[in-house]
């Protein structure tokens, strides 16, 4: 009896451990809506050039700071073969989204491509990010301005 009931102590402590660690996972969540958009261009003898690139959200779910990363790749070829590849990726850190720590969700969604509904460049993004421990939700939204910085501007909702 004293061994089960050793192995159900040692049992129990081994599952507060994982669920802890767990938890701690938990902390960084990547978003659901990840897009892609690729475009192609014709260039001088016959070559083919397609970039597509992807972006994808980051989250600290106990800070509300996020990361926006994006990934690309190109690849030229002509009718016979492929000539060359080129991959790049990187992710950058974006500010809180709120000022206390926490425990947050969020949801980020990149604009369409530049030639529909962004009108001063690469396009934007949206992110909304809500208290999962109070009725309090923030909707970011971040624009290219055309002069070389982005305009981002965070509203609070009202609940009627």
């Amino acid at each position: 009896m004293a061994r089960v009931a050793k192995a159900a102590i040692w049992l129990a402590v081994g599952g507060i451990m994982l669920a802890g660690s767990a938890r701690a996972d938990d902390q960084f969540k990547l978003g659901n809506n990840q897009r892609v958009s690729c475009s192609r261009g014709l260039m001088p003898g016959k070559l083919n050039t397609a970039t597509c690139r992807s972006y994808a959200y980051l989250f600290n779910t106990r800070t509300s700071e996020y990361f926006r990363c994006t990934v690309s790749l190109a690849m030229t070829r002509n009718n016979k073969e492929i000539l060359n590849v080129q991959t790049d990726g990187s992710c950058v850190k974006k500010p809180r989204i709120f000022d206390q720590d926490s425990h947050y969700s969020f949801e980020a969604t990149e604009t369409e491509p530049p030639n529909t509904n962004s009108f001063f460049g690469q396009g934007g993004y949206a992110i909304w990010a809500s208290d999962a421990t109070a009725q309090k939700v923030r909707g970011c939204i971040t624009i290219a301005s055309g002069l070389g910085s982005d305009v981002s501007k965070c509203v609070d909702m009202k609940f009627e």
